[in-house]
C-alpha cells in the first residue's frame, strides 16, 4: 500500500502491529489498515505532553490521519483510540494469542493488501475481548488467515481426492496436507463439520453454537499442523 505513495494527508481506521522506539521520543509504528499496512513515525509521542500519547495504544483500533510523502514512512498528524480491548490485557494466554495474531499478519502484510487481513484481526480481539474460549479464537484465526492468503486448508476431500464421507473417520497426513481414512481415525464427521464451519463462519455465530470445549482442544493440534502461516 505504502509504496511510492504521492504527498497526501489520508484517514484510516487501524491497529498498531508493532512499535519500535526511534530516537529519544519517537515510535516508529506498523499500522495494519483496511487498505494494508502502512509504517509511520509518531513524532514526540513518548513525550509527556504529547498529544499522540494517549490516542496510540497496542490492542486498540485508532482513527488515524497519517501525511505520506515520497518517502516509505508516513507521519502521524493525530491519532484517537476509538476502542480499547482491555479485558485481554487481564488474561495472559489471551495477550499472548493476540501477539502471535498480530505477528503473523505483519508477515501476510508485507507481500499483500488483502482487506481480509484487517477484519480477520478486528474480529479476533473482539472475541479475546468478550471471553470466547482461546482455543476457538486461535483455530479460527489460522484457519481464516490461511484462506486470505490463498492457501485454504483441504476439508473436502481426502488424500486420495476422494469426497470425506460422513460414516468414515481420518487422519490427517502432514505430507499430503489432506485428510487419510483410518479406521480408528481421530477426526469423524463432527469434527470435520466444525473445522467447515470455523472457515465460512463469523466467530460471534460459532460462538453461540454449543459445542464440547474439549473438541476445541481436539481441533487445535490439527489446525495448528495442517495450516502453514
Amino acid at each position: 500500500m505504502q509504496k511510492n505513495m504521492p504527498n497526501k494527508d489520508i484517514r484510516t481506521l487501524g491497529i498498531v502491529l508493532r512499535r519500535t522506539n526511534y530516537g529519544e521520543a519517537d515510535r516508529i509504528l506498523n499500522i495494519l489498515t483496511p487498505s494494508g499496512k502502512i509504517t509511520a513515525i509518531a513524532k514526540g509521542v513518548r513525550k509527556s505532553r504529547s498529544k499522540l500519547a494517549g490516542g496510540i495504544e497496542m490492542f486498540s483500533v485508532i482513527d488515524f490521519n497519517i501525511h505520506t510523502g515520497r518517502g516509505e514512512m508516513g507521519v502521524v498528524t493525530s491519532a484517537r483510540m476509538l476502542r480499547y480491548y482491555d479485558e485481554i490485557l487481564k488474561d495472559f494466554s489471551r495477550m499472548e494469542t493476540l501477539g502471535m495474531i498480530l505477528k503473523k499478519v505483519g508477515r501476510a502484510a508485507e507481500s499483500s493488501d488483502n482487506p481480509e487481513y484487517y477484519k480477520i484481526v478486528e474480529e479476533c480481539m473482539d472475541g479475546l475481548n468478550d471471553g470466547f474460549d482461546v482455543a476457538l479464537v486461535e483455530e479460527w484465526f489460522l484457519l481464516n488467515l490461511a484462506k486470505a492468503m490463498g492457501e485454504e486448508v483441504n476439508l473436502y476431500r481426502d488424500v486420495g481426492g476422494e469426497k470425506l464421507m460422513e460414516d468414515s473417520r481420518y487422519n490427517w497426513d502432514i505430507t499430503s496436507d489432506a485428510f487419510v481414512y483410518s479406521e480408528n481415525g481421530e477426526f469423524g464427521a463432527n469434527e470435520i463439520k466444525m473445522l467447515r464451519l470455523l472457515m465460512t463462519t463469523d466467530l460471534k455465530t460459532i460462538k453461540r453454537i454449543k459445542v464440547p470445549a474439549e473438541m476445541y482442544g481436539v481441533l487445535l493440534d490439527l489446525v495448528r499442523v495442517a495450516t502453514h502461516v
